[in-house]
């Protein structure tokens, strides 16, 4: 995730502090949150749980706390302490911390497991400045992925690291059909590449797009081709306009782009540039 500034960890806080984050499969693999290593914590107990949704506010988690333990933390003035854990792609140790809680609310985590307790938690002032920052650029992104759908980043040579990606060499499959392109330019909703092939061979055809990360691992990239255009008088290359299955496109790739438009690196084209791009005019 981006590096980020004290002004830009008060701006999500004003923007987004009651805002809920459901962690799902996704976000926890996106975020690197350390299911096993999350707790929760009052005195000298320290009681495994599941993160279900968290704000800058508060969390619901779901945990086995015992009838003993419970009149303990009741008998504290339902204070307690939220362990979270992130795992941090470029260190070897993960990003932990203790938000400071007070239990408002539990009940029973369904009849099938006995014992579970679902738990609410709010939090008597404002949390660290790392939850902030974790929770700020999910909501951002999912904001900005609507917000700035449209707004294109030209690939080049200087900023292709910036986004994290390998290169802007790739492969893009058309129809099933495995063919090498150049990135030219990515957005939330769209990509346009250069590829070998006639508007006969590529009109209207489902794609997908591989985007190899500076990580070695990579992302996938599903749409259809909505836009052809010669590239320099060749019939036999063409530059295409792909639009993304919206439901497909991965968090992490909206990460990326979000963190990059948000940067300031970023110039936005035009409406009528935008719109040409993809194939909106």
């Amino acid at each position: 995730m981006a590096l980020l500034t004290a002004q830009q960890i008060s701006r999500y806080y004003d923007s987004f502090h009651d805002v809920d984050v459901v962690f799902t499969k996704e976000v926890i693999a996106t975020v690197g949150l350390q299911t096993k290593n999350i707790f929760l914590k009052h005195v000298g107990d320290q009681i495994p749980c599941v993160v279900y949704s968290v704000s800058m506010t508060g969390a619901k988690i779901v945990a086995n706390v015992k009838t003993d333990t419970f009149v303990r933390i009741r008998g504290g003035n339902n204070l307690v302490s939220l362990r979270f854990a992130f795992q941090q792609p470029d260190r070897p140790v993960p990003l932990a911390f203790y938000v400071n809680s007070k239990i408002v609310g539990y009940s029973p985590y369904g009849k099938e497991n006995q014992g579970l307790n679902f738990i609410s938690l709010v939090y008597p002032q404002r949390p660290p400045d790392d939850l902030i920052a974790v929770l700020g650029q999910l909501l951002e992104t999912s904001m900005n992925s609507k917000k700035r759908q449209e707004e294109r980043i030209t690939v080049t040579a200087d900023n292709v690291q910036k986004l994290g990606l390998k290169s802007k060499d790739t492969v893009i499959y058309i129809d099933g059909v495995q063919r090498k392109c150049i990135i030219r330019d990515l957005s939330f909703s769209g990509a346009r590449v250069i590829v070998p092939g006639t508007e006969e061979l590529l009109k209207e055809k489902p794609v997908a797009l591989s985007l190899e990360l500076d990580e070695r691992s990579v992302i996938q990239l599903l749409g259809k081709i909505i836009r052809i255009e010669t590239v320099a008088d060749r019939e036999d290359i063409a530059a295409i306009a792909i639009l993304f299955a919206e439901q497909s496109v991965p968090l992490g790739y909206k990460m990326r782009i979000n963190d990059y438009l948000s940067s300031g690196r970023h110039v936005s084209l035009g409406k009528a540039q935008a719109a040409k791009a993809t194939g909106k005019e």
